[in-house]
């Protein structure tokens, strides 16, 4: 192996740590600027033509999106007190400017002066580099209820 491969090599590597880290951070931040109701940061997390589809609930747009941080609903739940806690995502794929990771989560709401586990999802994302940065195209979320639903999106089976 040429010293220029092997430095070719190593830039690759190097890239892709890159990519992973600012996929990371970019699914991570989704907990905390949602819990603060941070209706404009969530939403950019997604791509223009993003789409999140949660339990039932599909929204296309960062409108939509936006409109979801700023809903009655979500006002609600942050207001008593909530946590949307993220696993680590696992990043199955990365491919030139697309990537593929899964995690799951827990959410954890307030109520009563205690804590409880309210709702646990897993969450199969798929992301594209923009000249922004990654960003969310899509985002399905399925509660983790024992349901073949959810033992699919676990599986990669959409």
């Amino acid at each position: 192996m040429s010293g220029e491969e092997s430095l070719a090599g190593l830039v690759a590597r190097v890239e892709r740590l890159e990519d992973e880290l600012a996929i990371i951070r970019k699914l991570t931040a989704y907990g905390p600027l949602v819990d603060a109701g941070e209706a404009d940061s969530v939403a950019e997390l997604w791509a223009e033509d993003g789409v999140y589809d949660v339990e039932g609930w599909r929204m296309a747009g960062r409108a939509e999106v936006r409109s979801m941080v700023l809903s009655d609903a979500h006002q609600d739940i942050i207001g008593g007190g909530s946590a949307h806690f993220f696993g680590p995502p696992h990043i199955e794929r990365i491919e030139g400017d697309e990537a593929e990771a899964i995690c799951e989560s827990i959410l954890v709401r307030h109520e009563d002066g205690k804590f409880y586990i309210w709702r646990a999802g897993v969450h199969r994302i798929e992301l594209r580099r923009t000249g922004n940065g990654w960003c969310v195209t899509r985002r399905v979320t399925r509660p983790l209820n024992g349901s073949a639903a959810a033992r699919d999106l676990v599986a990669g089976r959409k």
